[in-house]
């Protein structure tokens, strides 16, 4: 999810030919996910919008690494979901950048199934889930997925990212383990626990009291923790201008983008828009039962979010 944004960000502002060129040749070996093309949208004046998605893939995962009992390998749990999916919008007007979380859960009536789902059928499904839709009929034009070991990566290429917490915390699904309130700059296995967390604990007078909010909590804490890598990693890029060809290496392996995307083009775009802090969003949703499913649908309000990642209106909603 955050991995390109921070790539870009590192990259573009190392200003430096060499490390440039030496991201390029890494770049050049990223995955590419030639059959969305089809799928995504054609390009606009207005808007250009990224759909990045977090799988859940167990392929590249460490058996030695410390979360790997937490997580699973691929013989445990088979094939992809999307684990996190959002869009970031781009304003080409005003050189600003929007980040929209997509609930898990949301029922796609077309598909008769959560979005999340739509993605264990392959990554052009998930898509043209977001793009056609009538639930949310979204115009992407790039497409940008990383699993869990990228991710991990990632985050420990910045020297880990500092979240505060107000209570002990904990989710014991995940490993999410903090014992102490204040701000610790987690680690690449500590910030995983932290983002995949559903069942997010803090403990308060006396005892364990979990977050009923659940996915939608996790949600915010994503678009939080976004920010907050996107920060280090403008902190970082000022003390060593020469991080970037570490962190582009990190994540090469574990990131898969369509086949049209050029990220260090992408780089002049997206650079200024985000390192002048990005606006995010939630969608308003409400829980209902369908075919016996717990899933969620659109809320009051939706609307109105939704035709702002459109290019419907450019008259931002509040954020969220």
């Amino acid at each position: 999810m955050l991995s390109l944004l921070v790539a870009l960000v590192l990259v573009g502002g190392a200003g430096a030919l060499g490390v440039i060129a030496s991201a390029n040749r890494t770049i050049g070996k990223v995955s590419r996910v030639p059959e969305v093309s089809p799928a995504l949208s054609p390009t606009r004046a207005d808007i250009e919008n990224f759909l990045l998605v977090g799988s859940d893939s167990r392929a590249d995962v460490d058996p030695n690494s410390p979360d790997a009992g937490g997580i699973g390998s691929s013989s445990d749990v088979t094939g992809s979901r999307s684990d996190t999916i959002m869009v970031l919008r781009l304003d080409k007007s005003n050189n600003t950048a929007s980040l929209l979380s997509i609930p898990r859960d949301l029922w796609i009536a077309a598909d008769k199934s959560r979005i999340n789902g739509t993605f264990n059928q392959g990554a052009t499904n998930l898509v043209q889930a977001v793009t056609s839709a009538k639930e949310l009929t979204i115009p992407i034009q790039h497409y940008v997925e990383i699993d869990f070991s990228g991710f991990k990566d990632l985050v420990d290429a910045l020297g880990g990212v500092q979240v505060c917490f107000e209570l002990p915390t904990r989710d014991t699904n995940t490993g999410l383990n903090i014992t102490e309130p204040g701000c610790p700059v987690l680690s690449g296995v500590q910030a995983l626990a932290y983002a995949r967390s559903r069942h997010y604990e803090q403990f308060k007078d006396g005892a364990w009291h979990e977050d009923g909010s659940s996915d939608l909590g996790r949600s915010s804490r994503q678009r939080d923790f976004v920010n907050r890598a996107l920060q280090a990693a403008l902190d970082k890029i000022k003390v060593d201008p020469f991080a970037s060809g570490n962190l582009v290496a990190a994540i090469s392996k574990s990131l898969h983008v369509d086949a049209e995307l050029d990220p260090l083009a992408a780089v002049d775009k997206l650079r200024s828009a985000v390192a002048g802090g990005i606006a995010t969003y939630s969608l308003p949703v409400v829980g209902k039962t369908i075919s016996g499913n717990a899933v969620l649908v659109l809320g009051d309000g939706s609307q109105a979010v939704l035709d702002y990642f459109r290019g419907v209106t450019n008259t931002p909603p509040a954020a969220t």
